[in-house]
């Protein structure tokens, strides 16, 4: 396994699409409500990525996935696909997963969980969910190996009486989509894959959390992958960057707080 570790240059990069990825998810916010297709929320999100940040949308065409966005509802799990026809009801929830490939060429890599109205289960699977994703998080820093996050996040997501998708895993990201290490959410790693932490990592952390069981499967279109219960289901994601001193998230939003990383 041979981990990238970015230079001070390509830390800047990563930063700039960190920052822009961050951006198209607080501009579509307002955009998420009852009555709106997924196929419109697609269209701005591609439209302000070429148009306003001079980026390309990476899912877009990304081994044949046809849209710019990805916009999982409810049960599916993820890289789910705008539909112009899908409008979004009071009491779902959806993620909506973004990739910005800059003009430089770096990655920013960021997902975001939207209720639409109230749900009382929902609204806790997504606050659960998001939890997983902060503990780990909080865990980054150079020497910690890989397993630590993912135990972090699996024993979190059970305690709450959840179960972590297997199927799926975060990423390294930079010049490249997707590349070394794989950052797994539950505790599997094989003694070869799990990774020490180094300064100038970067990675995706990006828990998908179910209410009923783990198992997943894809449907038809190739894409598509939802709960083999038809469960609800949750992620959310962040790109980091493992610093010297622990780790910056590079997508992080205006409205988070991101309070509990001052250690």
């Amino acid at each position: 396994m041979n981990i990238p570790i970015k230079t001070p240059d390509e830390i800047e990069m990563m930063r700039e699409a960190g920052r822009q990825a961050a951006s198209v998810l607080e501009m579509i916010a307002p955009h998420v409500k009852a009555g709106v297709t997924t196929g419109e929320l697609d269209r701005l999100c591609h439209d302000y990525i070429v148009n306003e940040l001079g980026s390309t949308p990476a899912p877009l065409n990304y081994h044949g996935f046809p849209k710019s966005i990805c916009t999982s509802i409810n049960h599916v799990v993820c890289h789910g696909i705008p539909d112009g026809d899908k409008k979004l009801k009071k009491g779902d929830i959806m993620n909506i997963d973004v990739t910005v490939k800059t003009a430089d060429g770096y990655h920013g890599d960021s997902s975001v969980m939207f209720i639409i109205g109230e749900s009382i289960q929902g609204e806790r699977l997504c606050r659960v969910t998001q939890e997983c994703l902060y503990h780990s998080i909080a865990l980054v820093r150079p020497g910690v190996r890989l397993s630590a996050l993912a135990r972090a996040i699996q024993q979190h997501a059970e305690a709450n009486g959840y179960s972590v998708v297997r199927d799926f895993c975060g990423h390294g990201i930079g010049a490249t989509f997707h590349e070394d290490p794989q950052v797994l959410h539950y505790d599997g790693y094989a003694p070869e894959a799990d990774a020490v932490l180094e300064a100038g990592m970067c990675f995706t952390i990006e828990p998908m959390i179910n209410v009923g069981g783990h198992q997943t499967k894809v449907l038809r279109d190739g894409w598509t992958a939802v709960t083999r219960d038809k469960s609800l289901s949750a992620q959310w994601e962040h790109t980091l960057l493992v610093t010297e001193t622990g780790v910056e998230v590079l997508t992080a939003r205006g409205e988070e707080d991101l309070a509990f990383l001052d250690h």
